[in-house]
């Protein structure tokens, strides 16, 4: 079993837009429940989280990864911690709009952790680490303080986005 962003229903008057995909995430929601974004590297996984308005993204923590079960053992804490209800991940999409190696990794990392039985929706990511790492520079932050931050900043600039286009959508 699949637990991607359900299918539109049949006959919507609706175009499927990455907006209306993330949308329809959310109106699958519990009442309470948020949505995580995951800002997935080879070494690292930025995390934010959404207000239960599903409104306003957060930075939330980065995750060091190690082996994948421990990955989705810390992924399953938060998860449990914070009432989350799907996850958005952000797809490192080309910039001229190709798939390349790592999406295919990202979406690989998608399938391996299915077993948190959560909804999960891609949102392109495209610029974001790009765009908070100039946010943090024009702050005058250290290189040291914005290698802490990127990642999770990524992730809430991701989510951000998502949730964005998710209420423009309804």
């Amino acid at each position: 079993m699949t637990h991607r962003n359900p299918e539109p229903p049949e006959g919507s008057p609706i175009p499927e837009t990455p907006g209306t995909a993330i949308a329809r995430l959310i109106a699958g929601l519990k009442p309470r429940q948020r949505l995580l974004g995951l800002d997935v590297g080879s070494t690292t996984i930025g995390l934010a989280i959404s207000d239960f308005s599903q409104a306003i993204a957060t930075p939330l923590e980065t995750i060091a990864r190690t082996k994948l079960m421990k990955d989705i053992e810390a992924l399953r804490k938060i998860v449990q911690e914070r009432e989350v209800g799907a996850l958005v991940i952000g797809l490192p999409v080309s910039m001229d709009g190709t798939e390349g190696t790592r999406c295919q990794s990202t979406r690989q990392f998608a399938r391996n952790i299915e077993p948190l039985g959560l909804p999960y929706g891609f949102w392109d990511e495209r610029l974001s680490t790009a765009a908070v790492t100039r946010l943090m520079i024009d702050a005058d932050m250290t290189r040291k303080r914005r290698g802490e931050l990127v990642d999770k900043m990524a992730a809430a600039y991701i989510l951000q986005g998502a949730l964005d286009a998710a209420r423009q959508a309804r």
